[in-house]
């Protein structure tokens, strides 16, 4: 997970502390195409299953979205990284991880507040991006710092504007949401882009966050069902 992917290896720290203890059942939501957190899991000793249009064709994987699929019973714990901001119908996505869960079961959720991601944030980013490679296509950072330059827009109005194109929740959207479904014990906002980033670390954003140059818009997020 470290290898393959840096963000997960970062996230997971923060999702395994706030898990039941191992052997419990645990679903993962948007495991992608790398398995998400199931291998950390498996090897943790929980009984683990990823759900993901893109999941690996593998046991305790599920190729379908999780809206749609056939689940085979309640589960002790959800996980959710960077999920829900782009799923289409929000309410019924939360409505269904709360069915999903037995009474009192954890959700552990990191998500993107993108509407937190003003032009001094965009700028910090831009200015820490590694030179393109030939070799390898353009992150994501690199095309939004390309597309804005040829907009000749204001950053705000050419973010919202791929925002809405893009139709995803906003970060405020998402807590109210979980918030009118799930009793709170945890939430907080931090480091989000280090890893799309050239010699910066998790404690250089937040560095940078406290110092008030830029935003937090990492969203972490812990639950109980009601």
């Amino acid at each position: 997970m470290t290898r393959d992917d840096p963000w997960l290896a970062a996230a997971w720290s923060f999702v395994e502390p706030r898990l039941p203890r191992a052997s419990a059942s645990v679903l993962e939501i948007g495991c992608g195409p790398l398995g998400g957190f199931v291998p950390a899991l498996l090897v943790g000793g929980y009984d683990a299953v990823g759900i993901d249009p893109e999941a690996p064709e593998a046991p305790n994987y599920r190729r379908a979205r999780f809206e749609e699929v056939d689940l085979a019973g309640p589960v002790e714990a959800v996980v959710a990284c960077t999920s829900l901001h782009h799923v289409g119908d929000l309410g019924h996505v939360v409505d269904r991880i709360a069915t999903t869960l037995v009474p009192g079961g954890t959700l552990v959720v990191v998500e993107w507040a993108w509407e937190r991601f003003d032009e001094a944030t965009a700028q910090w980013c831009f200015t820490r991006l590694a030179p393109p490679s030939p070799a390898t296509e353009p992150g994501w950072l690199h095309r939004h710092r390309e597309r804005w330059t040829t907009s000749g827009q204001a950053w705000d109005g050419y973010f919202q504007a791929w925002a809405a194109e893009e139709g995803l929740h906003t970060g405020g959207r998402i807590l109210d949401a979980l918030d009118a479904r799930f009793d709170r014990s945890y939430v907080d906002n931090g480091p989000y882009f280090f890893c799309d980033l050239a010699d910066t670390t998790e404690v250089d954003e937040q560095a940078a966050i406290d110092a008030g140059e830029i935003q937090a818009t990492c969203l972490r997020y812990v639950a109980a069902r009601h």
